[in-house]
């Protein structure tokens, strides 16, 4: 909805989500897909530095590589190290808040984005760190953090945009 009034303002037509099925609805419903998508993920890593930044600052912690922070799963986990805290902190804030800016820009559809976003950084860990990431703790972390991310991304998107929906039975007396 909100992208919409933005695509007016620009001067872009306004993005359709549902339409009938032809090559170009088709290829136009995919380019809005992969919009989304780089948008929630440039805002799910913006969002993950920004609240690595601020653990580090509020935790006063100096040997945490902020660059490599949001991939790091090597650090052992003990509630008494600032390092793992910062990790888990920071982890289980950006999917929280994540959730609800995907509602957000996605307005529908939040589980579908939030998979495919950890779906692209599980993949990412798996490049930058050059092995495939096998410690429990880290999975805990992130499988929490999705399921906290589609769950108060779902229940924000419905709170906030229930009655913009038009399901079928309304149309039928309109």
């Amino acid at each position: 909805m909100l992208l919409d009034y933005c695509c007016r303002c620009c001067g872009i037509g306004p993005i359709k989500r549902h339409d009938h099925l032809s090559i170009n609805s088709r290829l136009h419903d995919t380019w809005v897909v992969l919009q989304n998508l780089s948008l929630c993920t440039l805002c799910f890593y913006s969002l993950y530095y920004i609240v690595v930044s601020v653990c580090i600052g509020l935790l006063r912690v100096e040997e945490v590589d902020s660059l490599l922070a949001p991939f790091d799963y090597t650090t052992q986990p003990s509630w008494q190290s600032p390092k793992y805290l910062v990790s888990v902190i920071s982890t289980e804030v950006t999917y929280i808040v994540g959730g609800l800016m995907f509602a957000w820009i996605v307005e529908d559809w939040v589980w579908d984005y939030a998979i495919t976003v950890t779906l692209l950084h599980i993949g990412l860990t798996v490049a930058v760190m050059a092995d495939f990431p096998s410690t429990e703790h880290w999975w805990i972390a992130l499988g929490s953090g999705l399921l906290m991310m589609i769950f108060g991304g779902q229940l924000l998107a419905y709170r906030l945009f229930r009655y913009n929906f038009v399901h079928p039975a309304d149309l039928q007396n309109f």
